[in-house]
């Protein structure tokens, strides 16, 4: 995953409204819930099928930390599917997002002005078009090339024409991302 689909999962995460299980055990039950078998919460996890079963029973209380994280992650990804889903459609129909960034951004800029790539910290609000269409493109499986044009035809719009008031023939593009949050 890139910067832009790390942003979004963390951004996804920060709205649940209850936490996750904290114990290895609610959390394999959990997984057992979600994907039906413990063949198939092994495949998931890259482990045994006779581990999970250990998990699950208590037997085995400590994972090594590569599995203690696959599980982790695998009990975020699909924690509170609804509560996820109904956030990233109020961002994409009404609120939009806002991103927070430090990057470098280039510049094609009409003869006489400057085209030097510059190091930017920004914070903007995006509207909900640029949040429906990286959603939209993370479902169709985008990379973080295409997901970066997207935040930087936002910003561009938004930030720097200022909503279509100056800077008239300015294209921009990420270079260089250092840090980039996103909320939504």
């Amino acid at each position: 995953m890139g910067e832009i689909e790390d942003a979004i999962v963390r951004a996804d995460q920060e709205g649940f409204t209850r936490q996750p299980p904290k114990t290895l055990k609610g959390r394999i039950n959990f997984l057992l819930k979600r994907l039906g078998t413990t063949k198939a919460v092994a495949a998931e996890l890259g482990v045994s099928q006779r581990s999970v079963e250990r998990y699950r029973k208590g037997d085995r209380k400590t994972p090594p930390k590569t599995v203690a994280d696959r599980i982790e992650a695998a009990v975020r990804a699909r924690w509170q599917p609804v509560v996820r889903g109904r956030r990233r459609k109020e961002a994409a129909t009404s609120t939009g997002i806002t991103v927070e960034t430090r990057a470098r951004f280039g510049y094609t800029a009409p003869v006489g002005t400057t085209d030097d790539g510059r190091v930017r910290r920004l914070t903007v609000h995006l509207p909900a078009t640029y949040a429906q269409r990286l959603f939209d493109a993370r479902v169709r499986g985008a990379d973080d090339r295409e997901l970066r044009g997207i935040v930087a035809e936002g910003l561009q719009e938004v930030y720097f024409k200022d909503g279509g008031t100056r800077a008239d023939q300015l294209r921009v593009e990420f270079t260089d991302i250092d840090y980039f949050d996103v909320s939504f």
